[in-house]
């Protein structure tokens, strides 16, 4: 399972999203802290999510965060994230 696989999955079972896009963004860090050859490293996610209602973007990307344990286990160095409640 690719590293962006285990991200989409991790995110869909804990936030159930309504949108959800996730970008391998590690090329454009090649270079930077915490890059490594093969990449998986860096990701953009772009996600919507009814849990996120009523939470302010610091409690957004925490739970975003948390959903990710594994994945940042695995060696995801960073990411940038754009989080929203439907309707947004």
């Amino acid at each position: 399972m690719t590293m962006k696989d285990l991200i989409t999955r991790s995110l869909e079972r804990e936030l159930t999203p309504t949108h959800l896009v996730v970008t391998d963004e590690s090329e454009r860090h090649r270079g930077h802290a915490g890059w490594r050859e093969g990449g998986e490293t860096h990701y953009h996610i772009d996600i919507v999510s009814p849990a996120f209602v009523g939470k302010s973007r610091v409690a957004r990307h925490r739970l975003v965060n948390q959903s990710l344990s594994e994945a940042f286990a695995r060696g995801v160095h960073a990411l940038a994230i754009t989080a929203r409640a439907p309707g947004e």
